[in-house]
């Protein structure tokens, strides 16, 4: 899942070498945090976040097909 955020974010922004993706679990499951330079923001969550909703769709049905539970994060 984690390479799954990564490669969705570095295909979206102008400077993919900044992408980072965090990966902690809790009770609750896995929280991917996606940090991202500050000018690519606009990029990542996209107008009125469609962009951001589009790739927490992508991520959570992956994890569905796995039978886990995960939540992303921008930061």
């Amino acid at each position: 899942m984690k390479e799954l955020v990564e490669v969705i974010a570095k295909a979206l922004v102008k400077n993919p070498e900044h992408v980072n993706v965090n990966e902690t679990t809790d009770n609750l499951g896995t929280v991917y945090e996606l940090h991202v330079a500050p000018e690519d923001m606009g990029k990542i969550i996209g107008k009125q976040g469609r962009i951001a909703k589009a790739i927490r769709t992508v991520v959570k049905a992956a994890a569905t097909r796995e039978n886990k539970r995960v939540m992303v994060e921008i930061i």
